[in-house]
């Protein structure tokens, strides 16, 4: 229960609405861009194969995009001029061994969509999309993470408890379990919020389990500043599957105004996102390496 830690305080003096910065409002960043890639890859070849991921990732970033991670734009240039994914990401990291930023975390909640009936695949599959691009363990199993505390929110724990299923249920590098284990008791002014991993899980939990409802979760998380993007996707993905569609304002889901792919003048919709996660849930194969019949 969110009291146990001190519900955040009233976000009276904090932002409520979308508003413009760098990018217009409602627009997507990486990562929503890099998560749509990630889905469109699943439907595609109808389970998770890292080659076909990694395609799509170059893909993206030869068009440009305006927002692209550090670590993630030195795989991916890698990957663009003729490397293997395994190499590049092999390679980026062996130049920072202790490198772990949130670029895979950001984008992993297509895999708990997709695979939603095997909880097996689900941690399977959201340590390879991570490997992808983020090999270091705290990045990996920070993925597995996050998206087996979406299977149990879809499968209707409440936050909490989804939030201690998870701690039994991932082994974690001691490092991110620390963070993870004392994420609800800090205070919101501890948080730092950076490109790290860590810091992005612990602030999407510190939001989601000291919030009771979708809205205030993502304003206490969004305003800490930083890499707040990020951590509003994570934030976002688990609030959205503990309370809802309908738990989302109105005027957020009006302002959205992503375009996907870059450069196709596609502009996407609330509908277009609900027929994406219908089309990732409604053929889901319990039984089956292939999350799609």
């Amino acid at each position: 229960m969110p009291l146990e830690f001190g519900l955040a305080s009233p976000p009276d003096e904090l932002i409520n609405s979308m508003l413009p910065g760098r990018l217009p409002a409602g627009t997507f960043t990486d990562d929503t861009e890099m998560a749509l890639a990630l889905a469109e890859s699943i439907l595609a070849v109808r389970s998770l194969e890292p080659g076909d991921l990694a395609r799509r990732f170059a893909d993206w970033y030869r068009r440009n995009p305006p927002d692209v991670g550090i670590h993630t734009s030195s795989v991916l240039h890698r990957v663009c001029s003729g490397e293997s994914w395994q190499a590049a990401t092999r390679g980026v990291q062996a130049k920072d061994p202790s490198s772990a930023g949130n670029g895979s975390v950001m984008r992993c909640w297509p895999v708990a969509i997709a695979a939603w009936q095997n909880q097996k695949l689900i941690l399977e599959f959201s340590q390879l999309q991570s490997q992808v691009t983020h090999s270091h363990e705290e990045c990996t199993s920070g993925c597995a993470f996050v998206n087996n505390m979406l299977y149990h929110l879809i499968h209707g724990k409440k936050p909490y408890d989804a939030y201690e299923a998870a701690l039994r249920e991932v082994h974690l590098p001691q490092g991110l379990a620390q963070t993870i284990m004392l994420a609800p008791h800090r205070k919101r002014e501890e948080l730092r919020n950076t490109g790290w991993v860590r810091h992005t899980i612990e602030s999407a939990l510190w939001g989601l389990l000291n919030t009771y409802n979708f809205e205030d979760a993502l304003i206490q998380v969004i305003n800490l500043g930083a890499d707040a993007d990020t951590a509003g996707a994570v934030a976002g993905a688990l609030a959205g599957a503990a309370y809802g569609l309908e738990a989302i304002p109105a005027p957020w889901k009006k302002a959205l105004r992503g375009e996907w792919p870059i450069n196709s003048v596609k502009i996407w919709s609330v509908k277009d996102l609900i027929t994406l996660a219908d089309n990732l849930a409604g053929s889901a194969d319990p039984n089956s390496r292939n999350v799609l019949n």
